[in-house]
């Protein structure tokens, strides 16, 4: 489980996030969503331990910055950083070490082979192009089977055999208990597998809801997004 309460980050006179608390239970998928500006990408950072911030975040119950958290935890950052004179199975294999993965190899090979890179193992980082890096950044990722893993626009630079597989890995991690985070402008990219949505502005998360409130509600994801954050700002709607 991803638990944040109270998070709140401010630069110099920029509050950036304003007591921030939401939950990513096991099994869950849930998006976060807002304009540019809204404090996503600082939520993100701070999630991901890469930044200082006042409030409390937990992973499975543990600090986020402690080791035992880490070891449980995968992130795919927006901008994939690839060492760049690594080939693409030393990435596995660094990893591999990091986390100190038992058995990894096999997982490590079926990962490249969904994302259509066991071809490219002997590629250096700096030798691929963008959306190949994204992809070596996901098997990165999803390498030491984290129980929460967070994704910044995840789809964006992948081809659609990635995006296919990348959707459908996402919903096997869901049937297997772990809790997803992913960010993202694009809304009808996530329609299709969402749980719970987080819509943000101005540094606040201002409206929380699940699936199932949504669609008993006859709202959708895209007219929920706009109503919410083309409005004032104001207190987060449960």
């Amino acid at each position: 489980m991803l638990t944040v309460t109270n998070l709140t980050k401010q630069y110099d006179r920029l509050l950036a996030n304003d007591d921030v608390s939401f939950e990513v239970r096991p099994g869950e998928i849930a998006v976060l969503m807002g304009p540019n500006g809204a404090g996503k990408s600082t939520t993100i950072k701070c999630i991901a331990g890469l930044l200082r911030f006042h409030g409390t975040i937990q992973i499975c119950g543990i600090p986020n910055k402690k080791e035992q958290a880490r070891r449980v935890f995968g992130y795919v950052p927006e901008l994939p950083a690839l060492f760049p004179l690594l080939t693409v199975w030393e990435h596995m294999e660094f990893i591999s070490r990091a986390y100190q993965l038992q058995n990894w190899r096999e997982r490590a090979e079926e990962l490249l082979v969904r994302m259509e890179l066991d071809d490219k193992k002997g590629k250096l980082g700096q030798e691929l192009s963008k959306g190949m890096q994204q992809k070596v950044s996901l098997c990165c990722a999803l390498l030491p089977q984290p129980k929460v893993i967070m994704l910044d626009e995840p789809l964006v630079g992948l081809d659609p055999h990635a995006i296919k597989e990348l959707k459908a890995i996402l919903m096997e991690l869901r049937a297997e208990g772990c809790s997803i985070l992913v960010s993202t402008h694009m809304i009808d990219s996530v329609d299709e597998f969402w749980d719970k949505a987080l819509i943000m502005k101005s540094g606040k998360v201002m409206a929380i809801r699940t699936r199932a409130e949504i669609e008993e509600s006859g709202e959708n994801l895209e007219q929920l997004f706009f109503s919410i954050t083309e409005k004032a700002a104001g207190g987060a709607t449960e």
